[in-house]
């Protein structure tokens, strides 16, 4: 019986409300080890969203847009922040501490760091899976509460790391001016993002940080991030079923890079190297580091590909290719003579690789000014179509220069 002595809604499909999916969100996520240029692309399909959103990580991500030649760098924002139409676990400063502190014991331990960027974002998720973390929603609800279990989760680190300092009161006193200004922008986000996908026709962008090969339980750990950044962090991080996920674009750079340590197979630490890392300017958005450089690599897109699923590729910073003569091609991973179906998921073992490359003409040509897939030299094209063909994944977009104007759309 309905509420009040009012009559049942009648229910079709004998008994059973049929609920229709809703809006779809489009997802844009990084297919290698970050720096891939997801900015750019979530900036190009910003233009006409109604919705932007991060689903996972914090500020250790770095993201750069260029915009009517003016440069943006974002490290929690999403890109889409540009447009004006765009609506838009909290990490403690002790949290940064003691990031900074582990890295200095692997250091003296081990004799080698995780190369993190010290935000304290390990450290913040290590207290989310202890459960003894904070959240918005506990900084906006009751503040002598929050204050309370705050003086816990801070003692906590102290007695774990000896040295680490924490001004209590004073840091209480900071966020209690923070939870002022950001108590009315705070929404419950499972019943907004229900009301998004569920109300009136919408565009739902989703911006994920890092990339696939950085993700904690199917990048190459341990030298990954602690939040899951392939597709299934878009549901556990936004609270939305698998049904509403729509397009699914991931983002490859034409070469390969890599911030911080671990195995990279196709890494040319060589003039090449220096080249690449030269003319596409890479040095890490939020860290400042160079970027380890190298050939692009299938086998680990082809990766990327089995867990995402991607719809469709953008192919990025194709231009740094220009001065080649030849490129190579990372195609197969061969271990003790054996071409390896699979991805090693063993650092140890992706260490020891040998990678099997194809190596196609280069075009020697300045492509900074092309607009349309026709305008690219010919060896440019083939080299597009060779991607597309050895993944099975069409490629939508092709980057050919820093700015917005510099994506060329293929359908």
């Amino acid at each position: 019986m309905a509420e009040h002595g009012a009559p049942a809604p009648a229910i079709p499909n004998g008994g059973c409300a049929a609920r229709l999916p809703g809006n779809k969100v489009t997802v844009v996520l990084g297919a290698q080890w970050g720096d891939e240029g997801k900015g750019k692309v979530v900036d190009l399909l910003a233009q006409d969203a109604d919705i932007v959103c991060r689903c996972q990580g914090g500020n250790n991500a770095g993201h750069t847009v260029v915009v009517d030649s003016v440069e943006y760098d974002f490290h929690l924002l999403p890109s889409g922040i540009i447009n004006p139409k765009v609506t838009a676990f909290i990490v403690f400063d002790f949290h940064q501490a003691a990031d900074g502190i582990q890295e200095q014991q692997r250091q003296e331990q081990a004799g080698k760091n995780l190369g993190t960027t010290k935000k304290g974002i390990g450290p913040v998720y290590s207290s989310k899976a202890a459960r003894s973390g904070l959240r918005m929603c506990d900084l906006v609800s009751d503040f002598d509460d929050f204050s309370e279990r705050f003086k816990v989760l801070a003692n906590q680190y102290k007695a774990i790391y000896p040295t680490l300092e924490i001004d209590i009161e004073g840091e209480l006193k900071k966020l209690k001016g923070y939870m002022e200004k950001i108590k009315p922008m705070v929404k419950d986000g499972v019943y907004f993002m229900y009301e998004a996908l569920h109300g009136p026709p919408k565009k739902i962008l989703v911006e994920g940080a890092n990339a696939a090969l950085l993700d904690i339980d199917f990048g190459t750990y341990p030298f990954v991030t602690s939040s899951n950044c392939t597709v299934g962090g878009v549901c556990t991080g936004l609270g939305m079923p698998p049904q509403n996920v729509g397009e699914v674009y991931g983002v490859v750079k034409a070469y390969t890079t890599r911030v911080g340590i671990g195995a990279f197979p196709t890494e040319q630490n060589n003039e090449i190297g220096e080249l690449l890392q030269t003319r596409g300017k890479e040095f890490g958005v939020t860290t400042g580091r160079k970027r380890r450089c190298g050939w692009l690599d299938l086998v680990l897109l082809r990766y990327a590909y089995m867990i995402n699923g991607f719809t469709a590729l953008a192919l990025t910073k194709l231009d740094i290719l220009d001065v080649f003569p030849e490129i190579k091609v990372g195609v197969a991973y061969k271990l003790d003579g054996e071409i390896i179906p699979h991805f090693p998921a063993n650092q140890e073992v992706l260490n020891k690789v040998e990678v099997q490359y194809e190596t196609l003409p280069g075009w020697d040509t300045d492509i900074s000014n092309a607009r349309t897939f026709d305008e690219l030299p010919v060896n440019a094209q083939n080299y597009v179509r060779f991607i597309e063909m050895e993944l099975g994944v069409p490629v939508k977009w092709i980057g050919v220069g820093k700015s917005r104007e510099s994506m060329i759309q293929l359908f």
